[in-house]
């Protein structure tokens, strides 16, 4: 493999959302290469199980997080087949674009079920477990769409800023039991998902707004999400941490 080995993460139980396409495949890729035990949850059953085949062989759990009964027994059967789960990554999440005269109050809560809520009940049913073992990693994904205040993106926004909070929050009140819990900042990254947003005219302003040439790629954000999870940084959380290239 290329890039740092982390000791620290062989063995470690891993559990990602959001693992079978995009940022999510490059983070179970990403921490099987470093021995750990790694499953993953996605609600795309073909991505998921593609994924899972070069990576993650039996470790793919099907499940859409909006629906918090089935997520609850989702991570119930993924802690029971791992002997519990020492990494939580936060992951999933979908920014679709819409008007703000487009959102009604269904909507509303659709898009918080998508981007935020799962974050909140997932780590809660992580966290006993974690405090038992005598400690854990929960690393919640934000956006750098709402620091740029970015057009069409409002509930997307309001939801990533609000992680940002949740991060802050989850750490002073775990931090007692050596849980430590950070938020990773993606600019924009070059993913399939993302390609269908930009033209190449368009990519190219964002490559002229960042600090730094050329598009961010998956793998990226996969090795800032190892150190943060790695004991090398055993004195970091309640922050934010960006892979952006400078994007501003």
């Amino acid at each position: 493999m290329s890039g740092a080995v982390y000791p620290s993460l062989v063995g470690k139980r891993v559990l990602v959302t959001g693992g079978g396409s995009g940022i999510g495949a490059a983070l179970v890729e990403a921490f099987a290469a470093q021995q750990a035990h790694v499953a993953f949850i996605d609600v795309d059953q073909d991505a998921g199980e593609a994924t899972a085949a070069k990576f993650a062989p039996g470790r793919f759990h099907p499940c859409d997080l909006r629906d918090l009964d089935a997520l609850a027994a989702t991570i119930a059967k993924i802690s029971t087949e791992l002997g519990g789960i020492d990494i939580l990554i936060n992951n999933a999440a979908r920014d679709d674009r819409h008007t703000i005269e487009e959102v009604t109050p269904a909507y509303w809560d659709e898009r918080m079920a998508t981007n935020l809520r799962h974050l909140f009940f997932s780590a809660q049913a992580v966290v006993p477990g974690m405090k038992a073992a005598g400690g854990g990693v929960i690393i919640n994904f934000g956006s750098i769409s709402w620091h740029l205040g970015l057009p069409d993106l409002v509930l997307y926004q309001t939801a990533k800023a609000a992680i940002e909070g949740l991060t802050r929050s989850l750490a002073r009140d775990l931090g007692r039991d050596n849980i430590r819990v950070t938020t990773i900042v993606p600019g924009n990254i070059q993913t399939p998902r993302q390609e269908r947003w930009y033209t190449p005219e368009g990519e190219a302003e964002i490559v002229a707004a960042q600090c730094l040439d050329g598009r961010i790629q998956p793998s990226d954000v996969a090795s800032l999400a190892l150190f943060l999870a790695s004991d090398d940084a055993r004195m970091c959380t309640g922050h934010d941490y960006f892979v952006d290239a400078g994007w501003r």
